[in-house]
């Protein structure tokens, strides 16, 4: 069995409406036809009005249905929709079919309390049909069934009436519902494309940022493990060729020999960090050592190798931090250590380790000669939402700013105190992030 959808049955509900009128009204004339008995005067009569009446309906409703959207002339309509209903049950009780119409476009066209009274009316007119038709009589017997007749009428009209109008109520909240959800839909769909699109673009900006991320990074393992190396040879061999053997005093030829050997270690270690590099693993030292012990091994081969003093003090509870964490202040130290050889012309160094609850700190200090910080391009005291370091820092200057990007790299905060004849103090604060959590 076929079944049809709520809107199949909506797109036949205007048809129906629109054609029930005329065939109420050519089943209405049937039987009066057939009650006349062959008396045509009242047959034409009744054919007249009811050609008036279709006629009527057909002006209003069918040629022009947008008229009695409008209350006033929805009103004029049903007067005299009223009145042509009336006549014709005058002429004929079997038009009380047809009068069944004036519930319908009373419901549909006319509005708050008119609504009402033209169910009231059209039940009245129903009801003198109902006992006999014609012209009303005075009679008590009459009167009494045409009251009785006429609540029946109108009690049953109200009532289909007002549950159809809150059916059509609800109906007409459905629809709005739906359209809104359809609306908001759209709004929806529109707001993840353009999600879509932002996200494309983010991951295009992150995987740009990480590009350069990684660019640094490499360049900051390069200075710190490769420049480092490659500098400390430099030194020593340039050491060796001035204490080169003369063939007269041992003490010359002994010294070249440990400038040499050094040189030797220094390339061995600087090869072996340019394979960790490649491997991308941990510095060396933090193979094998925690940091405080990888720290002061770095600090005592910086000392042999330069012949300073450098002392590694720890303070706080020593933990395990993340790679990241240990990394950072270990790289920072090396560098810290290959300035203070390299510029600051110093006879001690001390380096500062410090656990604390929430922070780690590193402290590296000297007694050097000391510079102006403000002098230095790119030098600039940087802490968490600061300014963004220099991409390309000045030539010589590498090593500061590497620092502060790889302490900063960690949501971490680097100073540089210095001033000229006494000293410099730098200070490493990063996050004391354990072993196996994100950094």
């Amino acid at each position: 069995m076929a079944r049809f959808s709520v809107r199949s049955w909506e797109h036949l509900e205007s048809p129906v409406y629109a054609v029930i009128p005329y065939v109420l009204l050519a089943v209405s004339m049937v039987p009066t036809t057939i009650q006349a008995g062959g008396s045509w005067p009242k047959v034409r009569v009744a054919a007249g009005l009811m050609v008036l009446t279709a006629g009527w309906v057909y002006a209003w409703i069918t040629r022009r249905p947008t008229l009695v959207e409008r209350a006033a002339y929805a009103r004029i309509y049903f007067a005299g929709f009223l009145v042509l209903s009336a006549a014709l049950v005058v002429q004929s009780p079997w038009f009380g079919i047809f009068v069944w119409v004036g519930y319908l476009h009373a419901g549909a066209f006319l509005r708050g309390r008119w609504r009402y009274a033209g169910i009231a009316a059209t039940g009245l007119i129903a009801a003198s049909s109902q006992v006999g038709g014609g012209l009303p009589k005075l009679e008590p017997y009459y009167l009494a069934a045409l009251g009785v007749l006429l609540l029946v009428n109108v009690g049953i009209a109200g009532t289909v009436t007002f549950f159809a109008m809150a059916n059509e109520r609800e109906h007409e909240e459905r629809r709005r519902t739906v359209a809104e959800l359809a609306e908001a839909n759209q709004r929806l769909q529109d707001a993840l494309a353009e999600n879509a699109g932002l996200h494309a673009q983010l991951l295009t900006q992150a995987r740009e940022a990480g590009i350069l991320d990684e660019r640094q990074r490499m360049a900051r393992e390069i200075h710190d493990t490769l420049a480092q190396g490659l500098t400390g040879i430099i030194t020593q061999l340039e050491a060796a060729a001035l204490a080169g053997p003369t063939g007269s005093a041992r003490a010359d030829v002994q010294a070249w020999r440990r400038h040499l050997d050094n040189a030797t270690r220094l390339a061995r270690e600087s090869l072996s960090e340019a394979r960790r590099s490649v491997r991308a693993i941990r510095p060396e030292a933090l193979e094998t050592a925690r940091l405080p012990e990888a720290l002061a091994e770095v600090a005592g081969r910086w000392s042999t190798l330069h012949r300073v003093a450098a002392e590694v003090t720890t303070t706080g509870t020593a933990r395990p931090l993340h790679p990241e964490v240990e990394i950072a202040l270990l790289r920072t130290a090396q560098e810290a250590l290959t300035n203070v050889a390299r510029h600051a012309r110093a006879t001690r160094v001390g380096l500062t380790l410090s656990y604390m609850e929430d922070v780690v700190s590193l402290d590296v200090r000297d007694d050097g000669i000391g510079f102006v910080p403000a002098l230095v391009k790119g030098l600039v005291p940087a802490q968490v939402g600061g300014p963004a370091p220099e991409r390309n820092p000045a030539p010589g200057h590498y090593g500061l700013t590497g620092m502060r990007q790889r302490v900063q790299r960690l949501a971490g905060r680097f100073e540089v105190e210095s001033e000229p004849g006494a000293g410099t103090a730098l200070s490493a604060v990063v996050p004391a992030i354990d072993a196996g959590g994100t950094p």
